[in-house]
């Protein structure tokens, strides 16, 4: 990172007010008829119609349209273990995105525990509060083992970002590789650095997808998941192989390469390996395990995504999160499930193969979007992305049984999302005028 973007940020973060989000009240309180309604007598109205009946909390408070955004700061961006009050920055960020992209609240909230099952039961105990949990940045295994714990014993969504959020992403990205290419997911090998929350998380994404799981070579610090190694936690011996190689054999005629590893990792004579028209996501963070220049330089026919916003084919889960919980939300869903996933990532592929507007040409800098190699994800600020992600997250909501909600008239939807993000951004905009000025 520059000396001048690390300035940059420190005084985005500190000026004019410290951190990113605020809470602010959305009704009137300023008379005694506005006080005797908000708090005492009256609040004990809607107070005792929830204490009747639990669902009415969606009626009368804001806890339908609240995410608890969680982590315990073990594995913090590519920064790894830096504690609680380190991981706030990131989660403020989510908080911010969550609301300028879909309308959704949040508190997040830091905690410093370590042990899974403290850290379980703590958010357990969270249920009242909020209508889903985005569990953000706990280190694996940890996180494979708090997650679905939370899903088996909570009522309300709970999604583990840095897991699925980079799995629909990447998976959207790879279903259109596939397509641009024309070959068939189940005939693809995909090897895959790093053996995290992310990259085991994205390979059982890719296997919900097509991808046979033996064509799937996963790599962690200790080289190849194979059947002869005893130190395999079961979320990587289900990817074990039957017999030991190294990356750079792996990579000979492999179709996909998928990093969440380190920098450098992938060498251009690897990429050269590789089968025609190679699908490679290094995205390793905050530098990738090869550069764009390089793999292109290496193979030109290569489809190259990564995480930065400077080079094509972002894979940022900004594309995912906010659309996947505003639907959740608005179907009462109670939880996100694989069919959810699936529409998420087939809704990104399709936008992508549509014609780009203007609007979205001009905040990429002028330069012309078109679907291709170096653009087979749609670009993370395009705002068609609410309109095209929730209505097919609800549809598989409601289909696969978990929405307890019908699913709303789709045309009514789409204007309904639209209209309520343009006001919190037009809303979002004055506020930050008023801090200016």
């Amino acid at each position: 990172m520059s000396e001048t973007l690390a300035e940059k940020a420190l005084l985005y973060h500190e000026q004019p007010r410290p951190g990113k989000l605020e809470v602010l009240p959305c009704k009137s309180c300023f008379s005694i008829d506005d006080l005797t309604v908000a708090y005492s007598p009256g609040v004990a109205v809607p107070c005792l119609e929830i204490a009747a009946d639990n669902s009415q909390a969606a009626r009368y408070t804001n806890r339908n349209n609240l995410v608890g955004v969680i982590s315990n700061g073990t594995a913090v961006l590519g920064l790894g273990n830096i504690g609680a009050h380190a991981a706030k920055p990131v989660m403020e960020g989510k908080g911010l995105l969550f609301k300028i992209y879909a309308d959704v609240d949040v508190f997040d909230i830091e905690l410093d525990i370590k042990k899974p099952e403290t850290l379980i039961e703590v958010i357990k105990t969270m249920e009242p509060t909020f209508g889903a949990i985005n569990l953000e940045d706990i280190k694996a295994p940890e996180c494979f083992i708090v997650e679905q714990r939370l899903r088996e014993e909570m009522n309300i969504p709970v999604f583990h970002d840095d897991q699925h959020g980079t799995a629909v992403i990447s998976g959207a990205a790879l279903l259109n590789g596939a397509h641009l290419t024309g070959r068939l997911l189940q005939d693809m090998r995909c090897v895959v650095s790093g053996a995290g929350a992310a990259g085991i998380a994205c390979a059982k994404f890719y296997m919900a997808l097509g991808v046979r799981r033996e064509n799937i070579f996963m790599f962690d610090s200790k080289g190849l998941i194979h059947t002869g190694r005893l130190d395999l936690h079961p979320t990587k011996a289900m990817f074990a192989q039957s017999e030991d190689c190294t990356m750079e054999v792996a990579l000979q005629g492999a179709d996909i390469f998928l990093g969440l590893s380190k920098k450098g990792i992938l060498k251009p004579e690897m990429v050269k390996s590789m089968a025609p028209n190679p699908i490679i996501f290094a995205c390793a963070n905050p530098d990738p395990e090869i550069t764009y220049e390089e793999a292109k330089a290496a193979r030109p026919d290569c489809i190259m995504g990564s995480g930065r916003s400077d080079w094509p084919n972002q894979v940022n889960n900004v594309s995912c999160f906010p659309y996947m919980f505003r639907a959740a939300l608005d179907m009462h869903a109670t939880c996100i499930n694989e069919a959810m996933k699936i529409a998420a990532a087939r809704a990104l592929a399709d936008l992508a193969r549509q014609p780009v507007p203007q609007e979205v040409v001009e905040a990429n800098g002028g330069v012309p979007l078109s679907f291709g190699h170096d653009y087979v994800i749609p670009k993370p600020f395009d705002p068609r992305m609410i309109e095209y992600l929730c209505p097919a997250i609800a549809q598989a909501a409601v289909i696969s049984g978990v929405a307890q909600r019908p699913l709303p008239d789709a045309a009514a939807y789409t204007a309904e999302l639209k209209a309520r993000v343009a006001k919190v951004r037009e809303r979002t905009h004055a506020l930050v005028d008023s801090y200016r000025g």
